[in-house]
């Protein structure tokens, strides 16, 4: 299982260059059953990313263009009148897949962004009174422009409380991306990818995070870092028990994909910027004065004794 997995980190590596610590943090999402949201600016590569690990897993795949007119209904699916029998017919929309590629996300209303909370929270969509469930493995693959750009919503907190991991890719360094330009002259890899692992496989690596083991001093340690959130007076909505439980499964999920069968310390460390950041509600005087998420729980966990 890790040699497929360190085979898919290659290939995504070929395609994205620069970002080997993006990719690392994409597939301990995958592993831990976690939805990704990626942030940054038009052009730097999200969507690629998203479909080629799409078209490396042999799982079924929708895309589906956030635009301001589009309805719940265009992602959850609609009752659809049958003339040959004179009932109504549930017709699946594309959230029925594997992996949704969400493209995009924020340029549509809040109210057709809240199709998703069901989906991503709890696995299954409701409507109609009846409830479908959708299939495993299931992870949303989100995209988002900066909302100071025109055309965009701010994703409301309940909804960035149900992204495991916020990715930022930024722009790759001058020798990524004079390499990128030269091996896109004549070809794209991203259009020659071949699946490198099955649904069957990635819930098998699923239900194997799961297993790895964490001592309660490191599920003790996340517990505080989690109050520490709340407690601290620059925010004014700190971490969920979601959030917790989140950083927990991530944290196995790095442990697993390191070859380790327990937790360290420094799982949490490594992932507490990526599962925190985006859920945490600043203060307007913290955000006057420039503080940032990420740069918060940095400091938090500066203060924080680390077990061992």
């Amino acid at each position: 299982m890790l040699e497929k997995i360190a085979r898919l980190r290659d290939v995504l590596n070929e395609i994205i260059r620069g970002k080997e610590e993006v990719i690392d943090l994409l597939l301990i999402a995958l592993a831990a059953e976690g939805s990704v949201l990626l942030h940054d600016v038009p052009g730097v590569g999200k969507t690629t990313l998203a479909k080629s690990l799409a078209a490396s897993l042999n799982a079924s795949f929708r895309r589906i263009q956030f635009t301001p007119d589009l309805l719940p209904t265009d992602i959850i699916g609609s009752a659809v009148y049958n003339p040959k029998d004179g009932e109504l017919r549930f017709r699946k929309g594309p959230i029925f897949a594997n992996i949704v590629l969400a493209d995009e996300i924020n340029r549509a209303s809040p109210r057709t962004q809240s199709a998703l909370l069901e989906a991503m929270s709890e696995r299954q969509i409701s409507a109609d009174g009846t409830t479908y469930y959708l299939p495993s493995p299931f992870i949303v693959l989100a995209t988002e422009n900066p909302v100071e750009y025109q055309g965009t919503y701010s994703l409301p907190e309940a909804q960035l409380d149900r992204f495991a991991i916020q990715l930022i890719l930024g722009y790759p360094d001058e020798s990524a991306e004079l390499n990128l330009l030269l091996d896109r002259l004549h070809s794209d890899p991203a259009r020659d990818l071949h699946p490198i692992l099955d649904c069957s496989e990635v819930v098998e690596l699923q239900k194997q995070v799961r297993a790895v083991r964490m001592d309660k001093s490191i599920a003790g340690y996340i517990l505080k870092l989690v109050a520490a959130t709340r407690n601290d007076p620059r925010i004014a909505l700190g971490g969920s028990p979601r959030a917790g439980l989140t950083l927990s499964r991530c944290a196995q999920a790095s442990a697993f994909l390191e070859g380790r069968e327990y937790v360290l310390a420094d799982d949490v460390k490594k992932l507490a910027v990526p599962v925190l950041a985006h859920r945490l509600v600043l203060q307007n005087q913290a955000k006057y004065a420039g503080a940032t998420g990420g740069s918060i729980v940095q400091e938090l966990l500066k203060n924080l004794s680390v077990p061992r």
